[in-house]
């Protein structure tokens, strides 16, 4: 499962990139807002940082306003990937944009049927939301496991992004139901390093090393 970083914090994508594991990022509107920023700018710094499908997301509208959007965006860099709202716009503007052999990211997705049609539009990537379907009483987990059913049965290549990843259980739930990737903010890929026993092990050994 390939490891994408889910932030538009500049700063925090520059030490995750020294890691050696990011394979991409995920941004949204809300994240570039918390950053005060523009959005292009963001982007383009983020593409000087990464190399991978970097997700930018276009404003919901009608479909003519999102398309141009999307052109605009994805003339920035080789890596930018289109995230597309889960409506009958946006699938209609996937499978436009796949046509034009623009990268798409189907956002918001909570079931396998939304899912499917983001398959047939020839979506790049689409995006279960892993967090909020657990505020829901449902699992994320079971959903990411029905999708990946439902590509390897039918043979699509779209991958599957587990998102809304809020804690390091969810990043193991993500890869043993056979997510492609999973998109993870920068606070919770941190604890991706720790256990207790590691924590203690380090300590042993450098009180080992002293004597």
């Amino acid at each position: 499962m390939k490891i994408f970083i889910d932030t538009a914090n500049v700063e925090e994508i520059k030490e995750a990139s020294t890691w050696g594991i990011l394979s991409g990022c995920t941004t949204n509107p809300s994240l570039i807002a918390k950053e005060g920023r523009d959005l292009k700018e963001v982007i383009q710094e983020i593409t000087s940082l990464v190399d991978g499908p970097i997700s930018a997301e276009v404003n919901e509208g009608d479909l003519d306003s999102m398309e141009k959007e999307a052109i605009e965006l994805s003339k920035l860099h080789k890596n930018i990937v289109i995230k597309v709202p889960m409506t009958k716009d946006g699938i209609s503007l996937t499978k436009r944009l796949s046509n034009k052999g623009i990268k798409t990211n189907v956002t918001l997705v909570f079931s396998v049927p939304q899912a499917l049609l983001a398959f047939e539009a020839g979506a790049t990537f689409v995006s279960p939301f892993m967090g909020r379907i657990d505020d829901m009483n449902e699992s994320g987990a079971a959903l990411i496991a029905k999708l990946a059913e439902v590509k390897n049965i039918y043979g699509y290549e779209t991958e599957i992004i587990a998102a809304s990843i809020r804690n390091t259980k969810h990043i193991e739930e993500a890869a043993l139901a056979g997510a492609d990737i999973a998109t993870i903010p920068f606070g919770v890929l941190k604890k991706a390093f720790d256990h207790p026993l590691t924590t203690n092990g380090l300590k042993i050994f450098k009180e080992a090393s002293k004597k």
